[in-house]
């Protein structure tokens, strides 16, 4: 019989936190019933800080435990921390919206909770099955959240058709690491990484191409789950048709723990075939920040054109990753950083986007907000301004980071692309300014937003104004956590 001694247990005791805790509020609710709704809420927030508390003290330092298919090192620190953050501040900004919309369930906070224990597991995984484990445990949590208006036709048809191409990107997945597992004989990422390496004199051999074959096919599963292209074609509809809350911890929370399992896989075992996989990432960084920049162009709900410049945000992401150096990884980390929050106090706003009671979605019905709702026009131009990449906004600081990554490694190419889909996505963030400010007023938004609306986007607002004035956190983390993958 095998046993673990405590200290074993202690690197993994933020996750043993929250899968306890969710299973104690799963019983509560359901003994009490809806009624429980609000106060399960605020538990799993108060429950998301604490796990926060215990990443932070946690050690710094690599450790493995579960026979090694669970890491905790200095990115898992810093990208727990995020996670942990965006599930709780999107739990606490739709609370008002799940009272009014027929959301108040008791089993809405406990599915976020299930799905951010997912999210920290998928980032510890350090074995092509604790991944998949943890992505699927993600996975089934938001497929639910995302059709939980059942009397909502267009939230149903979010869930289903996000259940559908999310079980054909699991199976992906799956596939892909059967390829790697085959042609490795391990499932573990260093022994995956020592086989590689043992093997890897000859880039043409059987056993290489298999390997790649297996990795094309992960790599394409997890380009579903950060909604960059090609795989990009349920964001939008999924953005759109799913309640406000939830479209918000989707461009959250889940894109910063898929990216990060992008960055653990592709630095972590298949680090060696750098020169292979740096082809497809450069394909997608493209094609994805083309799409992005073109695609909302022409979009009418804010809610939409929000998912298409995600795509376009996770593309200028991946020009950090294409350029595979720690300065690189640094910059994706920063941007994932200032994106998170640039898109939760943009939610924010949205869910403020109510009139008589009901909510809208449309850029037009933002016409005239500077004279009807002048703060929440005032934090929507911060967000957008920063979002167009705008100095001194924290949107620039992101784009620079990774730009001057890909220009020291002589990508100029994919620099000046980005730059100049920088240069069109900012048409689009700036028409909705415009609209706000210079448009014709209708009818002013219901007031008060409520305290937790208001408190969400005085935070975030004040941090993507002033980012550059302490940045010392964020860089400093990110360093720390990209310095991994290069020791």
């Amino acid at each position: 019989m095998i046993e673990f001694t405590a200290p074993e247990y202690l690197s993994a005791l933020p996750e043993i936190f929250l899968a306890a805790i969710s299973l104690v509020l799963l019983m509560v609710g359901v003994f009490l019933g809806n009624r429980s709704t609000n106060m399960l809420t605020w538990l799993s927030v108060v429950a998301m800080g604490v796990a926060f508390i215990m990443v932070l003290a946690g050690s710094h330092d690599q450790s493995t435990t579960f026979f090694g298919m669970f890491v905790s090192d200095s990115f898992s620190i810093f990208m727990k921390c995020l996670v942990l953050i965006g599930a709780a501040v999107t739990l606490i900004m739709g609370m008002g919206f799940v009272k009014r919309e027929n959301m108040n369930r008791f089993e809405f906070p406990v599915l976020i909770l299930f799905a951010t224990l997912g999210m920290l597991l998928m980032i510890s995984a350090n074995d092509l099955i604790a991944l998949y484990v943890g992505l699927e445990l993600q996975s089934l949590s938001l497929y639910i959240v995302a059709a939980f208006r059942r009397d909502s036709l267009r939230s149903s048809e979010a869930g289903l058709k996000y259940f559908v191409l999310g079980a054909l990107s699991s199976g992906m997945l799956l596939y892909g690491s059967s390829m790697v597992y085959g042609f490795t004989g391990f499932t573990g990422f260093h022994e995956i990484a020592s086989a590689i390496h043992n093997g890897g004199g000859n880039a043409h051999s059987t056993t290489t191409i298999g390997i790649l074959i297996g990795l094309v096919f992960i790599v394409a599963a997890l380009a579903f789950k950060v909604s960059a292209v090609p795989f990009h074609m349920w964001a939008p509809d999924v953005y759109e048709g799913a309640p406000t809350p939830v479209t918000a911890f989707f461009a959250a929370a889940p894109k910063v723990a898929a990216m990060a399992l992008f960055l653990r896989v592709l630095l972590g075992p298949f680090h060696e075939m750098l020169a292979q996989w740096d082809q497809i990432i450069v394909f997608i960084s493209i094609a994805s920040m083309v799409l992005g920049a073109f695609a909302a162009i022409g979009q009418k709900n804010i809610k939409r054109l929000i998912a298409y410049s995600s795509i376009g945000h996770i593309g200028y992401a991946m020009v950090g990753l294409a350029a595979g150096t720690p300065e690189g990884i640094r910059g994706v980390l920063i941007y994932l950083a200032i994106y998170m929050v640039m898109s939760l106090g943009t939610f924010a706003c949205i869910l403020a986007m109510r009139r008589r009671g009901q909510m809208v979605e449309k850029i037009d019905d933002l016409a005239g907000l500077s004279k009807t709702n002048p703060a929440i026009a005032l934090a929507l131009a911060i967000f957008m301004f920063s979002m167009a990449g705008i100095p001194p906004l924290a949107g620039f600081f992101g784009k620079l980071y990774v730009f001057l990554a890909a220009i020291e490694e002589g990508m100029y190419a994919l620099a000046i692309i980005g730059v100049l889909t920088s240069a069109v996505g900012a048409y689009y963030y700036i028409r909705i300014v415009k609209v706000m400010y210079f448009d014709k007023p209708v009818d002013s938004f219901d007031k008060p937003i409520g305290a937790e609306l208001s408190t969400v986007l005085l935070g975030t607002g004040v941090i993507t104004l002033f980012f550059f004035v302490y940045p010392t956190p964020v860089l400093e983390g990110a360093q720390a956590a990209a310095a991994l993958f290069f020791p």
